[in-house]
C-alpha cells in the first residue's frame, strides 16, 4: 500500500528531478525500521542523489510516508519533557515538519539532531540557542512570524482581499491565563486566506514545495490559531501526519481541505522553507 501512495504521486514531480531519482526511494527500507548508524547511511544518498535542497525535501517526504502518528512525541530529554529531541520512529504533524528539515540538510544522525535544536528552539537574549521547554516554538503561528526558517508567504500566494486578518495573543486565553505555562504571551496580527477561498488557482502560485498551516477559529479563545501543518508538493499534494489515519499519508489538497464540500478548517497559511 505504502508504495502505491508513492508511485501516485511520482508523475506529480517530475518537473522538479529525474523521475528515476524517486523511484529509487521506493526501493529503500522503512526509515523508523533502521537503526542510527544505518540512518546516517541513507541520509548520506540522500544529499548525494538530490544535491537541491527542495528536492531533497521531497525526496525525505516521500521517505517517510507510513510513519506511525504519534502526537507531542518530542522534548528536550530532561526537564518537563522527557521525550527526544528528534526521532524518526513516530511523528505528530508539526514533528514531521521539522524533522524531516532537519534530516534533509544533515549527513549525519547527530548533525541532524544539532540541526533540530536549531529549528525548534528559539535564541536566547545573546543568540544561543539551547533546548529547554519555555525556548521552544510550541506556536507555529510564532514560528511562521519570526523563525526564519519558515516564513510565512500567504500574502504573496493570495490577493489582499481575499485575506482575512484576526488579531490574537498567542497563548493568551480568553479568561487571561496561559494555555502553556511559557512565562510568555505575544500579541500579534495574523493573515489567512478563508479555506472557502481556496482554489486550485491559488495553489498553482506555491513553490514546488512549501508549508501549509490550518487556521481554526474554534481554538482562537485559547490563544492558538493553528491546529495543523504539513507540505504541500507539486501545487497539488499535502503530505501530512494524520491522526484520522494514524500515519503520515500523501493526499490531495483540496480533497482533504472539503470534506463532503464542508471546510475542515477555517483558513490556512502558507510558508517557505529555508535551508541553512
Amino acid at each position: 500500500m505504502l508504495k502505491k501512495i508513492i508511485y501516485i504521486l511520482l508523475p506529480l514531480v517530475i518537473g522538479c528531478a529525474k523521475i528515476d531519482s524517486y523511484t529509487w526511494v521506493q526501493t529503500l527500507p522503512h526509515p523508523w525500521e533502521l537503526t542510527e548508524k544505518e540512518l546516517g547511511s541513507y541520509l548520506l544518498k540522500f544529499q548525494s542523489r538530490f544535491p537541491d535542497y527542495k528536492n531533497r525535501l521531497i525526496a525525505i517526504n516521500l521517505w517517510r510516508l507510513g510513519t506511525p502518528y504519534g502526537i507531542f512525541c518530542l522534548g528536550e530529554e530532561k526537564g518537563i519533557d522527557t521525550d527526544p529531541i528528534i526521532r524518526i520512529d513516530t511523528s505528530d504533524c508539526t514533528v514531521h515538519v521539522l524533522t524531516t528539515m532537519a534530516y534533509a540538510e544533515s549527513k549525519s544522525v547527530e548533525e541532524a539532531r544539532k540541526k533540530m535544536i536549531q529549528i525548534h528552539y528559539k535564541p536566547d537574549e545573546n543568540g544561543l540557542v539551547e533546548p529547554n521547554y519555555k525556548s521552544r516554538w510550541h506556536y507555529t503561528s510564532d514560528r511562521l512570524l519570526n523563525n526564519f526558517k519558515t516564513p510565512d508567504i500567504t500574502s504573496k500566494i493570495g490577493p489582499a482581499d481575499l485575506a482575512e486578518t484576526v488579531q490574537i495573543e498567542i497563548n493568551r486565553k480568553i479568561d487571561g491565563t496561559q494555555f502553556l505555562d511559557l512565562d510568555w504571551t505575544s500579541k500579534q496580527s495574523i493573515k489567512y486566506i478563508p479555506s472557502v477561498k481556496i482554489t486550485q488557482a491559488i495553489l498553482d502560485k506555491l513553490p514546488i514545495i512549501c508549508g501549509v498551516a490550518f487556521v481554526k477559529k474554534s481554538y482562537f479563545k485559547n490563544g492558538i490559531v493553528i491546529a495543523h501543518e504539513g507540505y504541500v508538493i507539486n501545487k497539488e499534494n499535502l503530505i501530512h501526519a494524520s491522526s484520522d489515519e494514524k500515519m503520515t499519508v500523501n493526499v490531495d489538497f483540496l480533497t482533504y481541505l472539503f470534506k463532503n464540500q464542508e471546510p475542515r478548517f477555517d483558513g490556512v497559511m502558507f510558508y517557505d522553507i529555508i535551508e541553512g
